[in-house]
């Protein structure tokens, strides 16, 4: 696994200065945030944006292999086929950007409060992701469908929607914080997602609301035990921390907080390859 920092830990700073204060903290990974990418699609054509991007990234030694869509966007919402269309330029920027796996929450919170048919939301999300399937043939890039504690909490929810869009191009991503919420098991969910597990978004919480905390705080997941799953199924991506519940203090502690969590972190994975 690869220790990685999603973009909006630096949410204050602009794409290049978020590159340069990871980098320069000797992080080598990181995810590309909704909030970045909004900046970078807004400059110009996304494959030029990205290709720009992505030169400065590698020259800073930092490279960006998970990315998260259009955080707010419905693909089963009552304007799916802009939305779907939309998101065909955030993977425009990803792909120009050299993005493996692009985060996409699951679709239909809306349409569940207001207790519309679960099965006709499951079909236009299914339609909506064959869709963007189908844009991406012939690339590297996998959406990734991250599990959330209001709807689809279980990974068997988001394996039906993988299945039913015609599993191409498709993946899991785990945000761990989301599972202690819905009060799931992590081991059970990691040994279900298997292979499809491709992204995850490491964050803790106490199970009262979405707090985005660093491991080993005042959250309840049990860390050693989620990394142990994760080895045991050969995940090999980005174990990527999600945490803006930890970015709300002033640009040198925060430094000072990230050199912390990449010591954290190794020590975590020393910890858990232990017999």
């Amino acid at each position: 696994m690869k220790r990685s920092m999603w973009s909006s830990y630096f949410n204050s700073l602009s794409p290049e200065d978020m590159v340069a204060a990871l980098a320069g903290r000797g992080w080598r990974y990181a995810e590309l945030s909704d909030e970045h990418a909004e900046v970078l699609l807004g400059r110009g054509p996304a494959e030029q944006t990205g290709q720009a991007f992505a030169r400065l990234a590698n020259d800073s030694g930092l490279s960006f292999l998970q990315g998260h869509l259009w955080l707010r966007c419905d693909i089963a919402g009552p304007d799916r086929l802009a939305t779907v269309d939309r998101l065909k330029a955030w993977l425009d920027l990803f792909l120009a950007v050299g993005i493996k796996a692009a985060v996409l929450h699951p679709a239909g919170y809306s349409r569940y409060k207001n207790g519309d048919d679960p099965r006709a939301i499951a079909a236009d999300s299914a339609a909506s992701l064959a869709e963007l399937s189908d844009y991406l043939r012939g690339t590297d890039l996998t959406i990734c469908l991250e599990n959330l504690f209001t709807h689809s909490t279980t990974c068997a929810d988001l394996i039906s929607l993988i299945e039913a869009a015609g599993d191409r191009h498709l993946g899991i991503c785990l945000d761990t914080g989301h599972l202690n919420l819905a009060g799931r098991d992590q081991d059970a969910f990691i040994r279900q997602a298997g292979g499809r597990l491709k992204a995850l978004h490491i964050t803790d919480n106490q199970e009262t609301s979405d707090q985005h905390l660093m491991p080993f705080g005042p959250g309840t997941v049990d860390w050693p035990g989620v990394v142990r799953s994760l080895m045991a199924i050969g995940y090999d991506g980005l174990f990527n921390y999600e945490i803006p519940g930890e970015r709300h203090a002033p640009l040198p502690i925060l430094l000072a907080k990230l050199d912390y969590i990449r010591t954290m972190t190794d020590l975590l994975f020393a910890e858990a390859a232990k017999p």
